[in-house]
């Protein structure tokens, strides 16, 4: 399973839906992932790959981690996987 596939799945299981419901386009708040969902799945794409993603729930705008949408997120992770592996 690629990084693409393993957040989409995480993303998914938070939304409680099938990882065919996520497409790259989606935002958290069209899958109605809230607030705390957002941080589970962080924490869990954090546990899943064994980073540490920069992201701030208090302040999600100063974050250098954009959760915009699906798309940002999966590059984000693949960053900071690409990152870890140097």
């Amino acid at each position: 399973m690629d990084v693409k596939d393993k957040v989409i799945a995480i993303i998914a299981e938070q939304a409680v839906l099938e990882p065919s419901d996520v497409t790259m386009d989606s935002t958290l708040e069209d899958l109605g992932i809230d607030s705390l969902g957002l941080v589970e799945s962080i924490f869990a794409i954090e546990e899943a790959f064994d980073i540490t993603v920069p992201f701030n729930a208090n302040e999600p705008d100063q974050s250098d981690f954009d959760i915009s949408s699906v798309a940002r997120i999966v590059e984000g992770v693949e960053r900071l996987v690409a990152e870890q592996k140097k």
